[in-house]
């Protein structure tokens, strides 16, 4: 029997669909949670009904010789806040903020995040890339990861395309095809 429920990994679950959440005052806010506080922060706010996402992939582990898999956030520490500063200030009263970084760009920290809601949709392996390099900038042309854009990177001789949070310096690449990659201009 579980202690805790499953955590819900964004609020609303629509976050990411246009014109889901009225966007007028509200910005986007990446949350640096104290240690191990993110899915205790998603759940207070998901029960006060402030919009947010916490990106989480699946893990299995060996507990007594028993496969477990459980939900980890993709990236430690962060959970993405998308709200007015009333609601920031609410956030911040759970007791399980470090700091808070404000996003210059709205629009592409939304478009960075809804892609990497896509790709954990496709369940396929993800691996979590620091310290972006510049590279080929390019868009999947086909398949479940249709419409997706990123860089391609090589890694152990495999192309990847690494896709990329820009205000958190980081990302998360998967092992691709380069047929399936067309380039941007």
């Amino acid at each position: 029997m579980p202690i805790l429920t499953d955590t819900i990994a964004m609020f609303p679950e629509n976050l990411f669909d246009p014109g889901a959440v009225d966007p007028s005052d509200r910005r986007w806010w990446a949350i640096y949670t104290k240690s191990r506080q993110e899915k205790a922060l998603a759940r207070e706010l998901a029960c006060l009904k402030i919009p947010f996402y916490l990106p989480m992939v699946p893990r299995d582990h060996l507990i007594r010789g028993r496969r477990v898999r459980s939900q980890i956030p993709l990236f430690p520490g962060y959970v993405f806040l998308f709200g007015t500063d009333q609601e920031r200030s609410r956030a911040m009263m759970t007791n399980r903020i470090a700091h808070v970084l404000l996003a210059e760009n709205d629009s592409d920290l939304w478009r960075d995040l809804r892609q990497i809601h896509q790709l954990i949709g496709t369940d396929a392996p993800l691996t979590v890339e620091r310290r972006l390099s510049p590279g080929q900038r390019v868009r999947v042309k086909s398949g479940a990861m249709e419409g997706i854009e990123g860089t391609v990177t090589a890694r152990r001789g495999d192309c990847r395309l690494l896709v990329a949070v820009s205000l958190l310096q980081q990302g998360v690449s998967v092992a691709i095809d380069d047929y399936m990659l067309e380039p941007l201009d």
